[in-house]
């Protein structure tokens, strides 16, 4: 068991430190608003992840199998980060005042708490790589563990790792709050959304052009 643990630290690591629209959010969450704002969103966000696991773990291999070959899962999932994106930047775009009055605020809004939450929840609940990245993690795990509990207890340490990584990283983003002016925050948040839209352009182009992807992957194979 301790083996299983000590297995699944670094990947629990390199999963928090794995850049995509949460990851972004996260860190910009934390400059402008604060721990606990961060920490909430954060919450969805894991909640997410638990979700996917507990699919991950039920699911049959025809399941795996079929989200793995099926570009209309990519297509969907790019979609809806598109228009998240868009629809976010749009909203920055038109903020600055409201940027300006939070940036004066010393509490936040009680029901703000709950949006944070279930923000963090659907930006990771809507990319269905996530999805294949716990299946991923789960055939690791089934792979190098060995005791009778090993996948949970590989998949439980991942988890943990991953949150408690993602404590020190909202620390680190909340000493940027004093730095922070409102001009500054008002460009965060439109490169994040900008950013947002890049990573749901880039599930797209594999979506409709699953055989480009396969083309590249071949050629960057060939070269290693």
């Amino acid at each position: 068991m301790f083996d299983d643990i000590l297995a699944a630290i670094p990947f629990g690591i390199i999963l928090a430190f794995t850049i995509g629209p949460v990851f972004f959010v996260l860190l910009e969450t934390s400059a402008t608003k604060g721990f606990k704002s961060a920490l909430i969103f954060d919450l969805g966000v894991i909640f997410a992840d638990i979700v996917f696991i507990l699919v991950a773990f039920y699911s049959t291999n025809k399941l795996i199998d079929k989200i793995k070959d099926d570009p209309n899962f990519l297509i969907f999932g790019g979609v809806l980060l598109v228009a998240y994106g868009f629809i976010s930047f749009i909203k920055t775009s038109k903020s600055f005042r409201s940027i300006v009055r939070e940036y004066h605020k010393v509490e936040m809004p009680k029901n703000a708490f709950g949006k944070l939450f279930i923000k963090g929840f659907l930006l990771n609940f809507i990319n269905i790589g996530v999805l294949l990245g716990w299946l991923g993690f789960i055939v690791i795990g089934s792979s190098i563990t060995e005791s009778k509990n090993g996948v949970t207890v590989f998949i439980v340490t991942m988890l943990t790792v991953y949150f408690l990584t993602d404590l020190v990283k909202i620390a680190v983003a909340k000493r940027l709050k004093n730095k922070l002016t409102p001009r500054l925050i008002y460009k965060t948040k439109k490169i994040v959304a900008l950013a947002i839209l890049g990573f749901g352009v880039l599930l797209l182009v594999q979506g409709l052009f699953p055989k480009g992807k396969e083309k590249i992957q071949e050629q960057i194979e060939n070269r290693l």
